[in-house]
């Protein structure tokens, strides 16, 4: 073959050693100054192309990005002084163009948390939950707090101690004295009368010390009335009718009975049965006029003596039938060793309030509520109990005291009779703290439960009572 090369081929002759291919090529000759005021030499896309100084290049030719701002077109070249390479981002350094004992410019040390950054869960700075009043803002009493629509009821909210809330929730907030609640839509954790959930015993304390100093004025009335009344009169009639004599011994040694002693205790029993009934419609009216002075109070709602006791007649048969079904079954249960008398006395004990707000199956529900939360309710209900039982432990106490000094049988003398029905009224009077303690205990209880339920306020409380 042959080696000359192909037909009209060009290719210039080679003088001196082979051009290096990593070369820059010779720069390009100063364009020759034209007249003032014309452009000289030739401008990219103007005119004719000069030449091209890679034409007798042999090697692989560099790619020159047609980039603003580029000035380094050739492998080898160095970058000017600030001027970044090409597809650098800005304010980007290239390793060792930092002085020794310089920090590049936007470097943060490994582990460091970028600008801004925050922790998960973290609320935004001014985040306030949904339906908090601005602040300064006071809810007049028995207002329940903005944002309140019947929201879904406790646990669908955090409890406290929880992680922080999810967005809708809030923060606990105080619940009174000594505690904190998980506050949720509807529940009002200042409310006078509905201790929120999870409050603890300390704060369902304060609300019955706090129903007591707002009512005392109409509830102690209502007390005297309703409750000392008939228990003063009920004492009265057990001096009267108790039966007379004492035992005898016959010639065997065998006690011997009085005469005319089952008359007696017929009797006797007969008058305390009538007058339980009699005085249970009276007592009824005065424990439904009392919860309707406490619900109204704590509403802000007024009250008087005359509307309480309106209203406690309205409710007084109801009231007294589901008391006498309750205590026959308390009765039934002492007869059967006693302890089931006593569990039936903790479990029923909510009936009362239970029928005043709701009307419907009293002896269910509180049954219901003691055993869905036995710890709250039986502690609430024990501190009520224990309550009554120190004042009966008080009239125990005048009676014994009144029958050493009076004797068995004080009635057959006017003075000793005097004396003895004395006693037996100023016993009477005694138990009025216990009653109080008894009518206003019962009510936070049974509020506190309406609101292990679902939200609930003592405003919607008195407006359920009619």
């Amino acid at each position: 073959m042959s080696d000359l090369p192909p037909s009209g081929s060009t290719e210039p002759a080679a003088s001196g050693p082979p051009a290096d291919p990593t070369a820059p090529p010779p720069p390009a000759a100063d364009p020759a100054p034209g007249p003032s005021g014309a452009t000289g030499g030739a401008t990219p896309g103007s005119g004719a192309s000069g030449a091209d100084p890679w034409a007798g290049h042999t090697g692989p030719v560099p790619i020159v990005p047609d980039q603003p701002g580029y000035d380094s077109p050739q492998p080898g070249v160095p970058n000017p002084a600030g001027q970044p390479a090409w597809g650098a981002p800005p304010g980007w350094t290239a390793p060792g163009d930092v002085p020794p004992g310089h920090t590049p410019q936007g470097w943060t040390a490994p582990g460091t948390p970028p600008q801004g950054w925050t922790a998960p869960g973290t609320p935004p700075q001014g985040w306030t939950a949904p339906g908090t009043p601005p602040q300064g803002w006071t809810a007049p009493p028995g207002t329940p707090p903005p944002g309140w629509g019947g929201g879904p009821a406790y646990p669908g909210y955090p409890m406290p101690g929880a992680a922080y809330p999810a967005p809708g929730a809030a923060y606990p907030v105080p619940a009174g004295p000594g505690a904190y609640a998980g506050w949720y839509p509807g529940i009002d954790p200042q409310d006078p009368l509905v201790n929120p959930p999870h409050a603890g015993i300390g704060p369902w304390f304060a609300r019955c010390t706090a129903a007591l100093r707002r009512g005392w004025r109409q509830l102690l009335p209502i007390v005297l009335l309703t409750q000392v009344v008939p228990a003063a009169v009920i004492g009265v009639l057990t001096l009267v009718f108790s039966p007379e004599g004492e035992l005898a011994t016959a010639p065997d040694g065998a006690p011997v009975l009085p005469a005319g002693f089952w008359g007696q205790m017929f009797a006797f029993y007969g008058v305390l049965l009538a007058a339980g009934l009699v005085f249970g419609l009276l007592q009824a009216t005065g424990w439904a006029a009392g919860t309707w002075v406490v619900a109204r109070q704590a509403a802000g709602e007024p009250t008087g003596l005359g509307a309480a006791f309106r209203y406690g007649m309205r409710r007084a048969l109801g009231l007294w039938g589901w008391t006498l079904l309750v205590s026959l079954l308390a009765m039934l249960g002492t007869c059967l060793c006693v302890l089931p008398g006593i569990y039936v006395t903790f479990a029923l004990a909510l009936f009362g309030p239970v029928y005043l707000f709701e009307r419907r199956e009293p002896i269910g529900r509180a049954w219901r509520m003691f055993h869905n939360r036995f710890g709250m309710v039986l502690g609430r209900v024990a501190l009520v109990i224990a309550v009554l039982l120190a004042a009966t432990v008080l009239d125990a106490v005048v009676g014994g005291i009144s029958g050493a000094a009076f004797g068995v049988e004080p009635m057959n003398a006017v003075g000793t009779a005097i004396g003895a029905v004395a006693f037996a009224v100023f016993g009477a009077l005694l138990a009025a703290p216990a009653y109080l303690a008894q009518q206003v205990g019962l009510v936070v209880t049974y509020a506190e439960q309406r609101a292990q339920e679902g939200p609930v306020n003592a405003a919607r409380l008195a407006a359920e009572l009619g």
